[in-house]
């Protein structure tokens, strides 16, 4: 399958790059800076370019099958703007202009799902994330949006607490107030996650929390 990766130098892109050429994907990465993506492989392709730019973003995703992202905002109170929300709205763009429905991405149990029934996160996360991330709660919103009131097949997976320990193979998804989900999971049991999703059907159009 050709994968476009947005976010791919990132600690959870760069495991989600590695583990599609594992499989046999063929990936295109977009980035800023692509030294920083230290992997080398006859199957990928970097591309130099911003999220800004709307023409390198089409570019990037011409041609896949489909579109992982991995972008994630700061958690420095210091940064402002939201250039990760209007780059997301030029994903879609591209991947509305180029017919590619399959867009699989980050979110955060912040933000609900309709398939959610009331649970104490819905309280808690979004008050602590206002007052300790106001901007980072801000760009999620944003992010989520953008795709979510597209007309993409999305599923977007919600996480709260990832972590550099070693892959678990253990994942629990579902919805808030239905299932049992937990708040850590690994970068690397999520980037794993995030690959399922190009064949698992489970939750189209549906935004899952997942844990270890």
């Amino acid at each position: 399958m050709r994968v476009t990766v947005f976010g791919a130098t990132g600690g959870i892109g760069q495991l989600v790059v590695q583990q599609l050429l594992d499989n046999g994907h063929q990936v295109t990465a977009l980035a800023r800076t692509p030294a920083k993506l230290t992997l080398t492989h006859p199957n990928l392709t970097l591309t130099t370019g911003r999220l800004s730019d709307p023409a390198a973003v089409r570019t990037a995703v011409a041609g896949a099958d489909a579109v992982i992202s991995a972008l994630g905002p700061s958690l420095e109170r210091s940064v402002t703007g939201t250039p990760l929300t209007e780059g997301t709205q030029n994903i879609v763009k591209a991947m509305e202009a180029e017919k590619v429905t399959r867009f699989i991405g980050l979110a955060t149990p912040s933000l609900a799902d309709p398939k959610d029934k009331p649970h104490w996160k819905h309280r808690v996360l979004p008050v602590m994330a206002k007052l300790m991330f106001p901007n980072a709660l801000a760009e999620l919103t944003g992010m989520t949006a953008a795709v979510t009131r597209s007309g993409l097949d999305y599923t977007i997976a919600r996480i709260t607490n990832p972590t550099d320990k070693p892959a678990t193979g253990r994942t629990r998804s579902g919805f808030l107030g239905h299932d049992k989900i937990g708040s850590a999971m690994s970068r690397t049991d999520i980037a794993a996650f995030l690959i399922a999703q190009l064949t698992d059907t489970r939750y189209r159009r549906a935004m899952p929390a997942i844990s270890n």
